[in-house]
């Protein structure tokens, strides 16, 4: 029997992924490939549904609070997808997106590979509903820049964490 509540989460913004279960250990395809990683160096593949009716773009953050530096570390920031997007697949860039600069200091996603005996860290990948069709940021602006515009207008959010640890 279902009760109001049910249908209230059922409408509610998410992200889910086939390759990422919330709370559990990140696939080795979204661990780096350097320092000592072995992995796949992708991006996972990202769905996301009950999209508010207003959003005008999407984009999506993947970061590590956990990280030995003021303000974590950013692997992964895509602005300006547009609003026909309710997907991205592993590896995928999105033509019409714009990737800006990770702490890598590089362009596009960068996997998890924390400092060995740092612990676990979690990896939040996070879509967020925008009411803006182009945010506008600079490909080289700093992470957590874009990050504040990105949450200026932002409508909605949805989390999956990834966990990884390096013994």
């Amino acid at each position: 029997m279902s009760c109001a509540l049910d249908k209230v989460e059922e409408n509610i913004f998410r992200v889910i992924s086939k390759e990422l279960k919330h709370n559990d250990t990140l696939p080795n395809a979204q661990v780096l490939n350097a320092y000592g990683c072995n992995g796949g160096n992708v991006s996972p593949e990202l769905s996301w549904i009950n999209v508010p009716n207003n959003t005008k773009s999407f984009a999506i953050v993947c970061h590590d609070p956990d990280a030995p530096k003021e303000n974590g570390w950013y692997h992964w920031l895509v602005v300006n997808i547009p609003n026909t997007y309710t997907s991205i697949k592993q590896g995928e860039k999105i033509k019409e997106s714009l990737e800006t600069i990770t702490d890598f200091k590089t362009t596009g996603y960068g996997g998890a590979c924390p400092p060995v005996g740092h612990g676990i860290h979690h990896y939040h990948f996070t879509v967020y509903a925008l009411d803006v069709e182009k945010l506008d940021v600079k490909q080289n602006e700093k992470p957590t820049e874009v990050e504040k515009k990105i949450i200026s207008h932002a409508i909605a959010k949805s989390t999956i964490t990834g966990l990884f640890e390096r013994k």
